[in-house]
C-alpha cells in the first residue's frame, strides 16, 4: 500500500536490463562494436521515453533519479537565465528535491516566491501568475502531489506563464516535477505546456538509480554534473546502460496499460477511502476528492500519531506511509499539510495508502479492518488518563 514511495521492478524490465550487465556489458561512449551495442541500446531506450512524452529523442536527459532531474532543471535553468533575472516560482508543497535546490539558490542570490496551496491541496493558475516579477525567469510545479495525490493544473498555469512572457517580450522556463505521474496521467509535454519535466523509474515498475529530464529544444540551460561529452553536454558521467534500458521498457509498458491501471487504482482507491469513511471515526480525508491521482489515499485520524500506527500496521504485514518516502524517517510534521494550514499535531496524524493495479479488493479491505481496529485501541492509550 505504499506504490507511491517504489514499486517492483517489472519481468519484461528486468530480462530486457540482464544482458546488460554480463555479456553486453560495454560502454556507450566507447568506439569499438561492444561500446557502440551498449549506445544502441541507450538510444532506443531514449526514443521510447520520447514517444511517450512527445517529444524528440534529443530533449530525453537520463539522470540517476528523480531528484537529480528536480536539482537539475531548476538549477540549469535558473543559472542559464540570471543574465535575464534573478526570481524564481515555485510551490510550498514540492517535493523537497525541489525545494532544496530554491533554498540552495537563494544563498546564490536568487529570490524565491513559495505560493501556497489552497486547503484542499491545490494551487491555482491565478496564484502563480500573481507571484509573477519583471524578474522572473523560472516556474516549478509538480504535476502531482507526492503526498495527497492532488493534481495541479499545469497546462493551465503553463499556458498563463508563457502568455505574461509573450506579453512582456521575456522568456520564463516552466518545470513540473512529474514524478507521481507516470503510468497514471498523461506525459505529453506538448499538451502540459512544459520546457523541463522529470521522472524517475522505480516510481513505474523501472530499476532504482535511473530517471530522465526532459529539456525542450532551445531551452536555456547550464549542465550541473560536468566531467565528459555524454547527454549531449547536459550531464557528464557515464550511462547506466542496463538501469536506461530498462526505464525505457517500463515508462513503455505503463503508458501502453495505464487506461486499464487507473481503472483498477481507481476502484481500490474508492473502495479504501468508503471503507475507512465507514468505519473510522474523525477519519478526515486530505486533499481534493477527485482532483487527485486515482491510486491516493491520504487520512488524518484525531488523536492518533502516524508512527505507532505505521508500526501497527506493518506488524500486520501493511506497507504503508506518513507522506514522502524520502522524509518518512523524520519526526518532523508534513510541510504539506502545514502549507495547507493544518496543524502540527493534524499534520503527525496522518497516513498515506497508495494502491497499484495488482492489488486486490481483499488486500483493500484487510487493511480498512486493521486500521478500524488500530485507531481507537491507538487513541485509548493515547487518551490523558483521569488523575
Amino acid at each position: 500500500m505504499d506504490h507511491a514511495a517504489t514499486t517492483p521492478v517489472a519481468p519484461e524490465v528486468v530480462e530486457a536490463m540482464r544482458p546488460f550487465f554480463t555479456e553486453e556489458f560495454g560502454n556507450a561512449s566507447s568506439m569499438y562494436g561492444l561500446g557502440q551495442e551498449a549506445r544502441r541500446a541507450v538510444d532506443q531506450a531514449r526514443e521510447r521515453c520520447a514517444r511517450v512524452l512527445h517529444a524528440r529523442s534529443g530533449e530525453i536527459v537520463f539522470t540517476s533519479g528523480g531528484t537529480e532531474s528536480d536539482n537539475t532543471a531548476l538549477m540549469g535553468a535558473a543559472l542559464a537565465l540570471r543574465g535575464r533575472g534573478n526570481h524564481i516560482v515555485t510551490t510550498a508543497i514540492e517535493h523537497h528535491a525541489v525545494l532544496y535546490a530554491a533554498e540552495l539558490l537563494e544563498t546564490l542570490g536568487f529570490d524565491v516566491t513559495y505560493v501556497a496551496p489552497g486547503r484542499d491541496g491545490l494551487i491555482t493558475p491565478e496564484s502563480i501568475e500573481a507571484a509573477l516579477t519583471p524578474q522572473t525567469t523560472v516556474v516549478s510545479v509538480m504535476l502531482a502531489n507526492n503526498e495527497l495525490g492532488t493534481v495541479q493544473p499545469v497546462p493551465e498555469i503553463a499556458r498563463q506563464v508563457k502568455a505574461r512572457a509573450s506579453a512582456e517580450r521575456r522568456t520564463i522556463a516552466v518545470h513540473t516535477d512529474a514524478v507521481q505521474a507516470a503510468g497514471v496521467l498523461d506525459l505529453d509535454v506538448n499538451a502540459l505546456g512544459v520546457d523541463l519535466l522529470s521522472l524517475s523509474a522505480h516510481k513505474f515498475y523501472g530499476p532504482k538509480g535511473v530517471g530522465l529530464l526532459y529539456i525542450r529544444r532551445g531551452t536555456s540551460f547550464t549542465p550541473t554534473q560536468v566531467g565528459g561529452a555524454q547527454e549531449r553536454d547536459r550531464r557528464a558521467g557515464t550511462e547506466n546502460t542496463p538501469a536506461i534500458v530498462g526505464m525505457g521498457v517500463a515508462l513503455e509498458m505503463v503508458e501502453v496499460r495505464r487506461a486499464a491501471a487507473t481503472a483498477a487504482s481507481l476502484a481500490l482507491r474508492e473502495r479504501l477511502i468508503a471503507g475507512i469513511g465507514e468505519r473510522v471515526a474523525n477519519a478526515q480525508l486530505n486533499g481534493d476528492p477527485s482532483q487527485r491521482l486515482p491510486n491516493n489515499v491520504n487520512f488524518t485520524f484525531a488523536g492518533v500519531e502516524a508512527e505507532p500506527l505505521l508500526m501497527g500496521l506493518d506488524l500486520a504485514g501493511i506497507a504503508a506511509s506518513s507522506g514522502s518516502a524520502c522524509t518518512a524517517a523524520s519526526i518532523e510534521p508534513s510541510h504539506v499539510l502545514l502549507a495547507m494550514g493544518y496543524s502540527d499535531a493534524a499534520a503527525r496524524s496522518t497516513l498515506r495508502l497508495t494502491v497499484g493495479p495488482e492489488n486486490t479488493n481483499e488486500e483493500v479491505d484487510y487493511v480498512v479492518d486493521t486500521i478500524a481496529e488500530l485507531v481507537p485501541k491507538l487513541r485509548k492509550l493515547a487518551a490523558p488518563r483521569p488523575r
